[in-house]
This record gives C-alpha cells, sequence and structure tokens, in this order.
C-alpha cells in the first residue's frame, strides 16, 4: 500500500491524531525498519557499520574472508590530568595585548597571543583500541546483503558459501558492556575459524601484549602512548596514558583450541559466541579485575538474554521518536541511493534515514556516566586521528548535543555536563593564573583530561574565549526543555555563576564609545584585513563573544530568579549588561557585523558563521520579536552563500538550521540535498571530510528544527516545512516547557497534532500560521487536537 493511500483511507476512518502510530506501523511493516544495507562488504573504514554502546564502539566490516572489526574505547587517551598546567602568560601580558588593539595594532596582539597566553603544536589524540580479526576463509559467495537495523542496533551480515547459509550478527550491549558476535550456518562442515585481537604500534612502539587466557579466551592489555609531537618548540617525550585491559570469551558448539599463544581455532561450528570486554584505568582503579568481573558475569548470559536486554534497553531511547517522510527507495542499497540522489533524484526515505541515523549515533556515543562524543564520537581507527578526534568547543562539541533535547533525548546531554563540570575547577585555574579573573574559562579545545588553556598556533583559530559561555547554553537548554529545577538549582547554577564570574572581570570599557567589551577576541576562525591592510585575527568585542556573554548574563539572571536567590554578581551584571556591547550590530549594507568595525573580509564566504550565534544556536534573534535582525540574519546568511560560502559538514549542517529558523523550508532542504551530495560517506558517516560526527548530529537537529520549534515563546508545528515534505507525521518530538509533541500533516498544512506534558499548563501553539492557546492537563496525559 502506497504512503498516501494509507494516510487517506486512515484519515477517512478518523482525523484523531492517534492513528499518526498507525500509519507509520504500516509503513515500517509495509516496507521494513530503518536500516542501512549493502550488497557486498565493506572495502575500507568509511564503509563499515558503527556499533556503541555509549563507551565501547566497533566498525563491522562484513568480509567473508578475514572479517575486521576495528574496536574503540572513549577513554583511550595518552596523557594524564597532571601533564599540562597552564600557558606562561601572565594578566601583564593579557595588559600588554589590550594595549595593543586599543592602539589599533591588531598583528601584534596576534603574536603576543600566541606567544604569551597559549601552547602550542600539542599532540595528543584519542586511540584505537585496536581490531578484533575473525579469519573465516570463505571465498566465493553469492546472496550477500550487509546491514545495520537502526530499530535495534543490530549489525546483521547474511551470505551462501556452496549454497548453504551463513549469518553473523553484533550489537554492543550497554546493560552488560559488552560487544556480542554471534555466527551461525547450515554448512555440514561448520564454521571454521581463527578469532585473533591485534593493536597498531604507536611510532613503533609496543604498547600492548596480546595473549591466550584458556582455549576459548583471549586477553589484549597494555596502554596508551604518545610519541610524536613538539611542544613550546622542543620535542615531545613518550606520553604514557590510560591502561586498558580487553578479554575475548569465545563459545562454541564445535571445538576451540589455542593456536599459537595469541589466537583461538574453532571448528566444525554451527553456532559460535563472541563476547567482548574491556576496561580501562580511566574509568576504574582496579580495571584489571573490572575486566575479569565484567566477563565472569556473562558466563551464564546466553546470546538470546543478552540481546534481549540489549534491545529493551536501546529501543527505550529509540523509538521515542518516529519520522515519516516517505518510503523512498527502501528497496535499494544505501550506496546506491545516495548515487541515485548525487546523480539528482529524490528519497525522502533517505532523508529519512539520515535523520534516524543521527539519533542512533548520539544513543550510541553518549551515555549516562560515559565521556561526551568526540570529534568522531567514539569511532576511530587511528593513533593520531584528524583533529585528534577531541573536543573542539567553538561549534563541534556543542553541535554534537543540539539533537539531544527536540529529539527526546535529554539524558544523553548529561555526559556533557559531567565532563563540563570536571572542566569548571581547572578553568578557574587558569582564569586566576593566566588571566588575573575570578571565575572559569576554557579554550576553544581539550580532551579527557579537561585542559582549559589557549592552544594556539594562530590566533585565529586558537585565540577565542566564548568556549565556557556557549557551554552553558547547553545547561540552560537543558532546563527550558525539561523544567527541572532541581538540575537548576545543582548543575545550571554552580557552573553559570563561574562562568559569568569570570565573563564579569574580563569585560573593560572599549576608550571609543565606553561599552563593555571582551579584549582581545576573535570571530572563530576567520580573520579579517585592518585599517593598515594586514590581515589579522583579534579585535576588541567581536560579535560572537559579545552575545554569549549578554547570553551568559541573562541567562544567570534568570537563573537567581527562578531560584529565590540574590548573589553580588547579579546585582554587579545588573550594572554592566545596560553597558555591554550586544554584538548585533547591522552595517552600512544591511548584515549583521562581524566584528567592532566593518573591516575588509579575508574569506567572504568563511565556513564559520558564530557572528549568527544570537539567531541560532541562540534565540534573541527572531522573526517575531526583533523582524529588523531577521533581516539582518538572512542578509549575512545570503551574502555568504552568494560567495560561496557553507563548506561541507558540520557548516553545510549549520546552514541547515539557520534555514529552519529563517522558515525557509526549500532553502533547508537545498542543504540537505547538498549535504548528502558532498558530505556523505556511503555509510552515512559526515564527511567534513575526512569524518567528523558533527553533520550528522546538525543534520538531525535541523531537521527537527524544519518540523518543530519553541524557542520564540510558542510552539510552532512545521515551520519550515519543503514543498517536497507535503506529506508526513511524526511523533515525539520535544519543545521547551517539557512538551512532547505529534503532527501528521497533508498536503503542506496540520492535520492533527498532540500535545503531552508532565505537568498541567497553558501554552501557545503556532500551526497553519494561526496561533492559539490549549490547555494541557499534564500527568502525562496525550491530548488530541483535530483541524
Amino acid at each position: 500500500m502506497k504512503k498516501l493511500d494509507v494516510m487517506i483511507e486512515m484519515l477517512n476512518r478518523s482525523t484523531v491524531f492517534g492513528l499518526t502510530c498507525l500509519l507509520l506501523f504500516v509503513v515500517e511493516k509495509s516496507y521494513g525498519q530503518q536500516s542501512l544495507w549493502y550488497t557486498s562488504p565493506a572495502e575500507n573504514w568509511e564503509e563499515a557499520l558503527p556499533l556503541g554502546n555509549g563507551r565501547v564502539g566497533a566498525m563491522v566490516f562484513g568480509k567473508t574472508g578475514i572479517e575486521r572489526i576495528q574496536l574503540n574505547e572513549n577513554s583511550l587517551w595518552p596523557g594524564s590530568p597532571d601533564d599540562w598546567g597552564n600557558s606562561e602568560g601572565t594578566p601583564e601580558d593579557l595588559a600588554q595585548i589590550r594595549a595593543f588593539l586599543f592602539a589599533g595594532e591588531n598583528d601584534k596582539a596576534d603574536s603576543m597571543l600566541v606567544a604569551k597566553l597559549s601552547r602550542k603544536s600539542i599532540v595528543r589524540s584519542h586511540q584505537t583500541m585496536g581490531d578484533l580479526w575473525i579469519d573465516l576463509g570463505h571465498g566465493e559467495m553469492t546472496d550477500y546483503n550487509r546491514r545495520l537495523s537502526l530499530d535495534s542496533a543490530l549489525s546483521i551480515v547474511r551470505y551462501k558459501v556452496e549454497g548453504y547459509d551463513f549469518t553473523q550478527e553484533a550489537f554492543i550491549s550497554e546493560p552488560d558492556q559488552v560487544l556480542v558476535i554471534r555466527l551461525k550456518t547450515n554448512h555440514p562442515e561448520g564454521i571454521n575459524a581463527n578469532v585473533s585481537l591485534s593493536r597498531p604500534q604507536d611510532q613503533g612502539f609496543p604498547t600492548v601484549v596480546v595473549k591466550c587466557l584458556a582455549d576459548n579466551r583471549l586477553q589484549m592489555y597494555g596502554e596508551v602512548t604518545q610519541r610524536k609531537g613538539m611542544i613550546d618548540s622542543k620535542p615531545f617525550p613518550i606520553l604514557h596514558g590510560v591502561k586498558f585491559n580487553t578479554l575475548l570469551d569465545l563459545q562454541s558448539d564445535g571445538t576451540i583450541r589455542q593456536k599459537g599463544d595469541q589466537s583461538l581455532q574453532t571448528n566444525n561450528s554451527k553456532e559460535l559466541v563472541i563476547k567482548l570486554v574491556s576496561a580501562t584505568s580511566y574509568y576504574h582503579s582496579d580495571y584489571l579485575e573490572e575486566s575479569l568481573s565484567q566477563i565472569k558475569k556473562l558466563e551464564s548470559k546466553t546470546y538470546e538474554m543478552l540481546l534481549d536486554r540489549h534491545l529493551e534497553d536501546y529501543q527505550a531511547l529509540f523509538q521515542r521518536v518516529r519520522l515519516d517522510l516517505g518510503v523512498g527507495e527502501m528497496n535499494l542499497p544505501t550506496d546506491e541511493r545516495i548515487r541515485r540522489v548525487k546523480s539528482g533524484s529524490d528519497d525522502l526515505g533517505l532523508e529519512t534515514l539520515l535523520f534516524d541515523f543521527g539519533r542512533y549515533l548520539l544513543i550510541s556515543s553518549s551515555r549516562m556516566g560515559s565521556l561526551p562524543a568526540n570529534l568522531q564520537g567514539l569511532w576511530n581507527q587511528h593513533i593520531e586521528a584528524p583533529w585528534n578526534a577531541d573536543y573542539h568547543m567553538n561549534i563541534n562539541l556543542q553541535m554534537n548535543y543540539w539533537p539531544a533535547e527536540v529529539t527526546n533525548l535529554s539524558e544523553l546531554h548529561f555526559p556533557l555536563f559531567d565532563f563540563t563540570d570536571k572542566m569548571i575547577p581547572i578553568g578557574k585555574v587558569t582564569a586566576s593564573e593566566s588571566y588575573g579573573m575570578r571565575g572559569t574559562v576554557f579554550g576553544h579545545s581539550t580532551d579527557i583530561w579537561g585542559p582549559t588553556f589557549l592552544n594556539a598556533a594562530t590566533a585565529y583559530w586558537g585565540g577565542w574565549f566564548g568556549a565556557s559561555g556557549w557551554m552553558m547554553q547547553h545547561y540552560w537548554e537543558h532546563y527550558l526543555f525539561t523544567e527541572d529545577l532541581d538540575f537548576l538549582e545543582h548543575r545550571v547554577f554552580p557552573a553559570l555563576h563561574e562562568v559569568a564570574q569570570f565573563y564579569a572581570d574580563w569585560l573593560v570599557e572599549d576608550p571609543r564609545d565606553g561599552q563593555l567589551v571582551s579584549s582581545p577576541s576573535t570571530s572563530p576562525e576567520n580573520s579579517f584585513r585592518n585599517s593598515s591592510g594586514k590581515t589579522v585575527a583579534t579585535t576588541i568585542g567581536a560579535a560572537s563573544i559579545q552575545q554569549i556573554i549578554t547570553e551568559v548574563f541573562n541567562n544567570y539572571l534568570h537563573t537567581v530568579n527562578l531560584l529565590g536567590k540574590s548573589t553580588a554578581l547579579s546585582e554587579d551584571i545588573k550594572l554592566k549588561l545596560p553597558k555591554l556591547r550586544s554584538g548585533l550590530k547591522i552595517g552600512s549594507d544591511g548584515r549583521l557585523m562581524e566584528w567592532d568595525e566593518e573591516y575588509e573580509e579575508v574569506e567572504k564566504g568563511h565556513r564559520h558563521m558564530s557572528h549568527l550565534y544570537a539567531f541560532h544556536p541562540g534565540d534573541r534573534i527572531t522573526k517575531t520579536k526583533t523582524p529588523e535582525l531577521f533581516d539582518a540574519a538572512k542578509r549575512t546568511l545570503e551574502y555568504r552563500l552568494a560567495h560561496g560560502g557553507a563548506g561541507t559538514g558540520w557548516s553545510r549542517a549549520w546552514l541547515i538550521n539557520f534555514s529552519a529558523r529563517l522558515h525557509d523550508g526549500d532553502m533547508a532542504r537545498e542543504h540537505i540535498k547538498k549535504l548528502i551530495t558532498a558530505s556523505l560517506y556511503t555509510n552515512l558517516f559526515d564527511a567534513h571530510p575526512p569524518f567528523q560526527i558533527d553533520g550528522n548530529f546538525g543534520y538531525t537537529s535541523g531537521v527537527a528544527e524544519m518540523l518543530l520549534q519553541s524557542h520564540d515563546g510558542y510552539i510552532h508545528l512545521l515551520p519550515a516545512l519543503p514543498s517536497q515534505w507535503s506529506s508526513g507525521a511524526v511523533k515525539g518530538l520535544k519543545a521547551r516547557g517539557d512538551v512532547e509533541v505529534g503532527v501528521l500533516w497533508e498536503e503542506g498544512k496540520v492535520k492533527t497534532f498532540t500535545l503531552k506534558s508532565s505537568k498541567p499548563k497553558t501554552v501557545k501553539v503556532m500551526r497553519n500560521g494561526i496561533l492559539e492557546e490549549y490547555e494541557l492537563l499534564g500527568s502525562g496525559v496525550v491530548q488530541e487536537f483535530e483541524k
């Protein structure tokens, strides 16, 4: 049955929105689950399929000769918390930099910022755990199918050897903290396989030992090191880091024996099950005992028991949201679908699949008690990863969590909060020693040890002081979406207090107009030509950080008011806010200004658009409240795009979100198609290139913004619906105010919608251009509203 026929039949029966769930059920049952699938094994890493439980990750290749499953654990880093202190810079150095800027000598300020306030050329990267190899010896095969089910977080490989079936299934369980692989066949000779573990060496320096512990168990243990790198122009010594212990247990209905000292051989197996666990010294001081305890607990658990627990845990998160934009070409392999879109075809089902893939990746790389998702989530095959697979905080780490609240995955936000809370005391030392300020401050990049100094070889990408402020937006947004007063008091207030304290101390008066400004400041990774014609980066009061500081101050005042507090800092902020430069100045050409003056731009189409922070992800610029600034934001985007703006990956994903905030659905979908055609590997990983996961998360966030917005004081249904998405349904999205929303639409118009809240309240809803009020009963009651 065609999707539209199903919708019409249902609407003829009733217009009650509860039928939206039936619509989605019928579509899924008719056309199969949301899956990535292929007709050949992965030839390279960017074709392999990811599994994860927040801490442990794997990339499944699905090879029939020697299967490779590349392994990760998110805490495998060199170094320790004590390796780095702060820069050697002092408050006196900061004063001199400010003097250079006030004198118009931006180039001298750039140089001194790098020389004095930062530590440079540090190479310290997240690293692979290694590889699991299963030598199957299968040569010619037929009927090959390799699949990743997003509904079940299960990798499945099927094919025939000599006419007999072979199946490989794999998943990573969060409840049991284990990678599980089951291989089955009905071949009369069964499965004859050699199983082994290995890990690449760090610059030839051996860091692990692999050995057999018993006839059915392997161990790989060691530590992470890093030998390459310079610091302050001097060769860097070997960095010793996190220690780990990985254990593999093999169960088979055939025979198992040791093959040499480092691998296991199984023969005549109709079914074999591999269980792999790993523990590290980052999470457990007794990591050796922890891994042994993990594997021991699994001895009595069958594959079916582990799978059931995995599905119960995973689906409780993934099934909260369901989106139907159209079936598309689900009968075609995913790589073929991408090729067709690149050749000009439409595939609405692929756009839905990519939305769901972003949710899948967040569930798989960010769980309570784990580290937050890094630049590659947690999937990394390198000893030295691109950009170190670390945490960049001038948009990338933040973009990873843009989908968390709106796609109803609020608890997955907590790894970001936990990590930030650990950085705050480190940032207090940096603020005090390097700048002579109270409160806390972060540089633009960090790693699992939480260093907060500036890491800048050049000022234009490293001299940014807005990271800590931007991170505070996530705390505030979590409160807005959940209305959790306990979180507001015990997590938002303490963190926001420290960040606001720093900015209150950091601001200085601009002698030109007496306004309070951040000095030095930059617009992330962008530069300009000053009055002397020199290409420079630092200035006084760049727009992005002025917008961020304004947001921090306003949110701090909101917080203390909601909590009934009064602090000396809140009184200070009340005095400073009227004098604070807003960062929202419109230039002579109608665009929002990026710097303090209308300097000549070096890159007119630069991929960073940080001076639009107040438009997105912020909320100070909206069509209803600030129409003049809204038009200026639109002109800014038009200018950037006219000059080649928006690149691949995360930058293109940001354009989807910007377009949604412009209420321009067709523009948003134009960027969706460009992301698919220019920024996607065949396994749906975001190609910056190379792989960088923020583009996946930014895409999912952008699609949600197209369907639901709540930042302007009301719930806006379908604010940026493209003409191609004329009919569809979504359920389970979240609006600010702790309201769960579902929508069924046809011919571009809302037909029915549902609202659900935990507390009674009155909400405003915009649908089909009409703003109305609705009374919600609370207590989780789903209320349906018809046209």
